[in-house]
C-alpha cells in the first residue's frame, strides 16, 4: 500500500542532541545508529546519506522498493528518495555519512562523465563488501573525521570533497560487479544528451536544440532525462552554464558585459537575471562575495 504522507527530513532538525562531527554544516558524521521518531513513517530525505554496515541487519524499503542488508556492506540513499525504516538488528554497528544537497551537488556537477557511477548507487543503494574494501570504507570515514576536527583549516570543505571523490571512485569497483555490462538504452541517451550539452551550452540553452539533435520531442527527452538522471534535462544545461560564468566571475579580469558576450546572453540584464533565479545573487554579488 502507498503511504499516505510522506514526511520531509530535517537532519539538521533531527540530530541536534545527537553527538556528532560536522563539518561546515555540509557534512555530518555519526559512528553509532540513530533511529529516531521520524523514522518510523516514510519519509523524502533532503540529503545523501551513505551507511558503512560493520554487522547486523536492517530491514526497509527505499523509494518502495524492499531491501533487507547484511553488514558487511553500504547504504547509500540518495537525495529525494522515499525511506521506511522497518527493523534494525541488536548487534547492529554501523557509520554514517551525512551530506547536504549543496554539498553532494558539487559532486555531481563533477560527475558529468561519470555517469554509469551514478546509474549503479540508483539501481544498487545495497553493496555487499569483502574485508578488504570495509576497511578502505572506514579509513575514508576515519579521515573524514580528521578533517572535520581541524576547524581552522581553511581548506577543510575542499578537502573533503576530494576525499569524497576518492571514495566513490573506490567504491565503483563494488558497484559495477553488481551491474550488467550493456548499457541500458536510456543511460545511453542520457550520456549522448550530456556529451551534446557540454559542446554546445555556451551558444544552445533550449531543451528542443538537444531534442533535434537526437531526434527526439523535446517532451519525451525531457521524460527520460528525468527518470534516468533523477534531474530535469534544463538543470543539466543551467548548472553547466552557470559553473562557467561562476568561474569566469571569479579567474578572469573579465567584465559581466563581456561575460554574458562569451555565454550568448542576449544582453548583461539578461544574464544578470538568469544567473539570479539559478544562483539567488547577481553576478555582481557572486564577484564580490560568493
Amino acid at each position: 500500500m502507498k503511504p499516505k504522507f510522506i514526511l520531509p527530513f530535517n537532519w539538521r532538525t533531527e540530530l541536534e542532541n545527537v553527538e556528532v562531527d560536522i563539518l561546515d554544516d555540509d557534512i555530518i558524521l555519526l559512528d553509532k545508529p540513530v533511529i529516531i521518531s521520524t523514522f518510523q513513517y516514510p519519509f523524502k530525505v533532503d540529503v545523501t546519506a551513505v551507511i558503512i554496515c560493520i554487522k547486523g541487519t536492517t530491514e526497509g524499503t527505499i523509494n518502495l522498493k524492499p531491501y533487507t542488508t547484511s553488514g558487511p556492506c553500504f547504504i547509500t540513499i540518495m537525495h529525494d528518495q522515499i525511506i521506511e525504516y522497518k527493523s534494525i538488528s541488536k548487534d547492529f554497528s554501523g557509520l554514517f555519512i551525512v551530506m547536504s544537497k549543496k554539498f553532494t551537488d558539487s559532486l555531481i556537477l563533477n560527475a558529468l562523465e561519470r555517469l554509469p557511477l551514478l546509474f549503479s548507487v540508483f539501481d544498487n543503494p545495497v553493496t555487499p563488501l569483502n574485508e578488504e574494501s570495509l576497511e578502505g570504507m572506514i579509513s575514508y570515514f576515519n579521515m573524514l573525521k580528521r578533517v572535520a576536527k581541524v576547524k581552522e583549516h581553511p581548506y577543510r570543505l575542499e578537502v573533503a570533497r576530494h576525499l569524497t571523490l576518492a571514495f566513490f571512485y573506490g567504491a565503483s569497483t563494488e558497484f559495477h560487479k553488481l551491474t550488467d555490462n550493456r548499457k541500458k538504452s536510456h543511460e545511453i541517451l542520457v550520456e549522448k544528451f550530456l556529451n551534446l550539452v557540454q559542446t554546445h551550452y555556451k551558444e544552445q540553452r533550449r531543451l528542443e536544440f538537444y531534442a533535434n539533435e537526437l531526434c527526439l520531442t523535446p517532451k519525451h527527452l525531457s521524460k527520460v532525462i528525468k527518470e534516468t538522471s533523477s534531474r530535469p534535462a534544463n538543470d543539466w544545461i543551467d548548472d553547466l552554464v552557470v559553473l562557467e560564468a561562476k568561474a569566469l566571475l571569479k579567474s578572469t579580469n573579465m567584465t559581466i558585459q563581456k561575460i554574458s558576450e562569451e555565454l550568448n546572453f542576449p544582453s548583461q540584464s539578461f544574464f544578470g537575471k538568469y544567473f539570479k533565479r539559478i544562483t539567488g545573487m547577481s553576478p555582481s554579488e557572486y564577484k564580490k562575495n560568493g
